[in-house]
């Protein structure tokens, strides 16, 4: 089978361009962490990081759920065979709603989130999304630096959005345009 390519974001290595993306790919700096759509065999360990990290997480369940929809996206990051990161998002027409961000707390600040969401979001761009979406707690500053590094900007707060703690949400947007494909 022949699949076609395009280039991966920042020009680091080529993902298949397909809707039905399937393939895995490993950027520049990253030669063992494969970036790859999640699969049924991964929730278990999506689950275990989602509960490790996150003071109301969702279950497996919800996951298995979300990725049998054909609206969403939802892609991992591995390493030996080994899940270390995750990020997922709906996608309707041509905005996406970026609901999960997690990486294990070892690996974090290696530039894998970086990573994992450049490749889900030229997945989403490659089916037709634009405009990305997503909320983050107000007191999550390293997130939302992250976000900022990847275009994303301020639009405002949503108040008491979370609980455990209650906390503010900061709203981010980040938009290519349509026409040039470009942030």
């Amino acid at each position: 089978m022949h699949e076609k390519t395009l280039p991966c974001p920042r020009g680091s290595g080529r993902l298949p361009g397909s809707s039905a993306f399937k393939g895995a790919l490993s950027r520049e700096g990253f030669p063992d962490v494969r970036f790859r759509r999640m699969e049924e065999a991964d929730l278990d360990q999506v689950a275990e990081i989602e509960k490790s990290i996150f003071s109301m997480p969702w279950s497996r369940q919800a996951f298995l759920d979300s990725i049998r929809l054909a609206h969403t996206i939802y892609v991992v990051a591995e390493l030996g065979g080994r899940i270390v990161g995750y990020c997922g998002c709906y996608q309707v027409l041509e905005e996406a709603e970026i609901t999960n961000v997690a990486v294990e707390k070892s690996y974090r600040g290696r530039g894998i989130a970086f990573q994992m969401l450049e490749t889900l979001m030229q997945i989403g761009k490659s089916q037709g999304a634009f405009a990305y979406t997503l909320e983050v707690r107000a007191s999550n500053l390293t997130a939302i630096r992250l976000y900022e590094k990847l275009g994303f900007q301020s639009f405002g707060t949503r108040k008491n959005f979370y609980d455990k703690p209650v906390e503010d949400a900061v709203i981010m947007w980040r938009h290519w345009q349509v026409a040039e494909g470009t942030p």
